[in-house]
């Protein structure tokens, strides 16, 4: 599937270009680092929601947990919720997923990061609902979808830039897979979302 070669294929540039600068920076961590960090982040967020060519305008909310790192990688727990401002004319998705990023440490302000997030979402169909099959066969009864709930996959890559007193840049990317009972022939869909936004992170957690 598109999406998830697209997938594959950041993941593998990213750890290409990563790999040089883990390989030389192994042994020059600082001590200060070896803390945990919490962040959060608003953002706004362009969503293609592969329905019927269907766009939404949303804003993107998350917190971040971010672990002692190891070897310049660090793992990081995130929670993210994203919600239509511009909900388009077609449908209109908001979802909440969470779970595991992976930060590359490269010694400069930019870090690359990678991350596989879980949840559920919801898709609005507006008030004149969604009528499948928009074609039914003799015999085969249409249905007006009004709203469905499903699970989400949303595996990504971006990277966060730090500025100056706690504040970061975050760009990122997201390619979701929507399933279970959705009004389509696989009753699937793959979305995805590019987001522009801000972090604040807070102060260290825990003593080096």
């Amino acid at each position: 599937m598109k999406q998830d070669k697209a997938v594959l294929t950041l993941a593998l540039l990213l750890a290409a270009i990563s790999w040089p600068g883990i390989a030389a920076a192994q042994s020059t961590m600082p001590t200060a680092d070896q803390v945990m960090q919490l962040s959060a982040f608003g953002a706004a967020s362009g969503d293609y929601t592969g329905f019927s060519g269907g766009r939404n305008l949303s804003m993107t909310l998350g917190i971040d947990l971010a672990l002692p790192p190891y070897q310049r990688l660090r793992p990081t727990f995130e929670m993210r919720g994203t919600y239509p401002l511009d909900k388009g004319t077609i449908v209109s998705q908001k979802d909440a997923v969470g779970g595991l990023r992976l930060d590359f440490l490269l010694g400069h302000r930019a870090h690359p990061y990678g991350d596989f997030l879980f949840g559920r979402g919801e898709m609005n169909y507006g008030s004149g609902g969604y009528k499948y099959p928009s074609n039914p066969a003799p015999g085969i009864q249409q249905f007006t979808w009004q709203l469905s709930t499903s699970y989400v996959y949303s595996p990504g890559a971006g990277f966060d830039y730090d500025l100056r007193n706690h504040f970061v840049i975050k760009v990122d990317g997201q390619f979701q897979h929507w399933g279970g009972g959705l009004p389509t022939a696989s009753g699937h869909i793959y979305s995805s979302i590019v987001t522009i936004g801000l972090v604040y992170r807070f102060g260290r957690l825990g003593m080096p």
